[in-house]
């Protein structure tokens, strides 16, 4: 090989690594951006909604909110409810209100709702899960504000108010639990689940505690079942929550 075609071949192997390289670097750029429009999308949905601090006027300050252990949840929550009788309750998000009564003879569910309103948690969780035709679930987030909350309001489960007049018919308001080593279907303190389907979700009825239902509101709960969801239910769009005691 001449020494005129061995130099003509570095240069255009030069030429092709050059370029490569380029491309990397533009490819590396373009994905930079991309990640930079995404958390100017995520910044501007957070300031459009503006979710508060402190729903109804309450102080969301950590340091004043009690920690509760399992051991002392049934008398705090008693006296709780009891100083605390509220039953209504408004849940708002971009898509319409959502009013909500609450049953007075699940007093533990209802008191523990209450409170976590008042004190403002859901106003920083959205609809987590969306399954279209079944239910739609919410207060949950993965914001780090959501689980800082959940950590100083405590780690507790509430003993279930299952009773068989409340079914988990179209509109139910039922609280989620956890599944696994949980034979006394003890519900989640902070998520619940809306009951979207028309024909109900009566297969639960003997496995979650229904603990009040929706009396205004339902359409908006069927906009809510039709966005957008990844592989685990999980809106593309997060729909943020504000809930507050109307009575």
């Amino acid at each position: 090989m001449s020494l005129r075609l061995i130099f003509s071949f570095l240069i255009l192997s030069l030429c092709a690594c050059q370029k490569n390289k380029s491309t990397s670097v533009e490819q590396d750029t373009e994905q930079i951006r991309k990640e930079k429009r995404e958390q100017k999308k995520r910044d501007s949905l957070l300031k459009a909604v503006k979710i508060p601090k402190g729903g109804n006027n309450i102080s969301t300050d950590l340091d004043q909110i009690k920690t509760l252990s399992q051991e002392e949840l049934k008398p705090f929550l008693r006296k709780y409810g009891s100083n605390n009788p509220e039953t209504l309750v408004k849940i708002t998000t971009e898509f319409g209100d959502i009013k909500v009564n609450l049953y007075a003879d699940t007093p533990l569910h209802r008191a523990n709702f209450i409170r976590l309103v008042k004190l403002g948690y859901f106003d920083s969780s959205f609809f987590h899960r969306v399954a279209q035709g079944f239910v739609v679930q919410g207060g949950n987030s993965d914001l780090q504000e959501t689980h800082k909350f959940r950590a100083k309001i405590g780690s507790y489960l509430i003993p279930n108010e299952i009773k068989k007049k409340y079914t988990h018919k179209r509109g139910a308001f039922s609280a989620a639990k956890y599944s696994e080593q949980n034979v006394s279907k003890a519900s989640s303190p902070f998520e619940f689940f809306i009951v979207q389907s028309q024909r109900g979700a009566h297969h639960l009825d003997k496995d979650h505690t229904v603990f009040g239902e929706v009396v205004e509101g339902m359409q908006v709960v069927d906009k809510i079942a039709a966005v957008p969801v990844d592989q685990s239910e999980w809106p593309i769009k997060n729909i943020f929550i504000k809930a507050e005691v109307i009575r």
